[in-house]
């Protein structure tokens, strides 16, 4: 077997501690330098250590854990070593003193160093380490190939005092560096920050109360009517607010300063119809010596949809609990008639299902369209068209497609349900060669204009006028009794029945 050979540390213990203490790489590696590129800086920093030490060679060198990297390399080609074989390893543990080999191949600690015994054939060494945050980094060192006399204390000062120098170029350019990163961050950090309120639509400001200016973005002028400005004056703002909400807003403003550091409003900006409505979100960032606010930041945002919305709500409920009511009277007066005009029950549940069936298709459309008014010919289609065959129609339907009120389309619905029902049972589409022509036309012009819709039956069975009137026809001639100046024609005719609606019209397309 072979001997197993023990590995004998190159540097003695106490340097390896120095070289290896973690406050000290933490420094080291926190200036982010190794394997950057060359620096003229630090080269003449070099230049200057080499001519002042009459030395060909001059290093700027970083001392890593496994490494010495030259930042700045005078008179040599290389650009790092181990640190195992490092002169400047042993320059860092002795102090903050420079360092001086006069004849290293006598001197006990590198004559077997491979810097001495190999090609380089390294004679001379003076370096003075370079201490950052207080931590030695690494030296400005001279190396020659032949052996020197000890400098004089001042050529050794005058190496420390580059060495100093070095020292501070790196603090200098770290500071740089983290500058130019934190700006950089600074930088994406405003231009996120503009994005964000961009798309949420916010208008950030700051307001130094002691001059009533408020720095802000150009949005914040828009947002009130203003001229595009990124300074305004307090003032000017309130004065831009509509005089509904300027004593709320000055109320509830100057409360929550005394009373917390949140401030949050809503009020509208006057010359706007609808108006809009603004949302304010502040809070104090600074107070005086007494305690009185001298700079809030805040933001300011568009609530009017919302607001609208709001108000649609609440005119939908209204709207909703007036139809609902109108809606359990219409079906208290089917269930009442229906039973009072039928024979059997079986005859009165398939009566008042059908009423039920047609009341809630109108209800339908309406709920649909937020209660804001049906298309006629959706509603005849809805009510008329069932009754028709597909594969062989005998309705014929025509007119311009006009919206109904609500009450207009529910009361039409009804109507145009019974019409069908009864042509089906006992009229004109009882009878194969039986046909129904419905129309309607718009009659006068702006607020006098009318719908007359007219429905004919042809064909059928020879109608005779009934003795007694049962609830359809009474429920035909009433159901538009909620549509004040409207009229409903409805008669037997031998060759089919005949029936007239004629109702005022209302602009609901605004």
């Amino acid at each position: 077997m072979d001997k197993q050979v023990q590995k004998i540390p190159a540097l003695p213990a106490s340097v390896l501690r120095a070289v290896e203490d973690a406050d000290r790489l933490a420094v080291l590696h926190g200036l982010d330098v190794l394997d950057t590129a060359a620096d003229p800086d630090f080269d003449r920093i070099s230049e200057l250590a080499a001519a002042m030490m009459q030395a060909p060679v001059a290093l700027v060198t970083l001392l890593d854990a496994e490494r010495q990297w030259f930042k700045s390399c005078v008179g040599l080609n290389e650009t790092e070593t181990g640190t195992d074989i490092s002169f400047s390893a042993h320059a860092i543990a002795a102090g903050d003193e420079p360092l001086v080999v006069t004849d290293a191949a006598v001197d006990p600690r590198f004559s077997t160093n491979p810097l001495v015994t190999g090609a380089h054939h390294v004679r001379f060494y003076a370096g003075a380490p370079m201490v950052v945050a207080g931590a030695r980094i690494g030296t400005l060192c001279v190396l020659d190939r032949k052996p020197h006399a000890f400098p004089s204390p001042a050529r050794l000062g005058q190496l420390k005092a580059l060495a100093g120098l070095a020292a501070s170029l790196f603090t200098l350019k770290d500071a740089t560096r983290s500058a130019a990163i934190a700006e950089a961050a600074l930088a994406r950090e405003e231009k996120r920050r503009a994005i964000a309120l961009d798309a949420a639509s916010l208008a950030s400001w700051a307001w130094d109360i002691r001059t009533d200016i408020i720095e802000c973005d150009v949005l914040l002028s828009e947002l009130f009517n203003l001229p595009r400005s990124n300074r305004l004056k307090a003032r000017v703002i309130l004065t831009a607010i509509d005089p509904r909400d300027v004593y709320q807003t000055e109320t509830r403003f100057r409360d929550a300063l005394t009373g917390s550091d949140d401030y949050f409003g809503e009020y509208r900006v006057k010359g706007f119809d609808p108006p809009r409505w603004i949302a304010t979100r502040g809070r104090v960032i600074e107070r005086d010596g007494d305690g009185k606010p001298t700079l809030i930041f805040g933001v300011n945002y568009d609530i009017t949809e919302r607001k609208l919305g709001d108000e649609r709500q609440r005119l939908l409920l209204r709207e909703l609990n007036h139809r609902v009511k109108n809606t359990l009277a219409t079906v208290q007066a089917l269930a009442t008639q229906t039973v009072r005009h039928a024979r059997h029950p079986s005859e009165f549940l398939q009566a008042f299902g059908a009423r039920l069936q047609a009341l809630g298709a109108a209800h339908n459309l309406l709920s649909d369209r937020e209660w804001r008014g049906i298309g006629i010919r959706e509603l005849v289609q809805i009510e008329v068209k069932p009754f028709d065959s597909i594969q062989q129609p005998r309705m014929t339907i025509s007119g311009p497609d006009l919206l109904l009120t609500p009450d207009q389309a529910v009361g039409l619905g009804l109507i145009l349900h019974e019409l069908a029902s009864n042509a089906l049972q006992y009229g004109s589409l009882s009878a194969p060669s039986g046909k129904v022509d419905l129309d309607w036309k718009t009659l006068g012009k702006r607020e006098a204009r009318r719908l007359v819709l007219t429905w004919r039956e042809s064909g059928g069975p020879e109608v005779v006028t009934p003795e007694r009137h049962g609830f359809g026809s009474i429920l035909i001639r009433r159901s538009l009794a909620k549509v004040i100046s409207s009229e409903v024609i409805h008669e037997y005719r031998p060759e089919g029945v005949f029936a007239e609606i004629s109702m005022p019209l209302e602009d609901l397309s605004k």
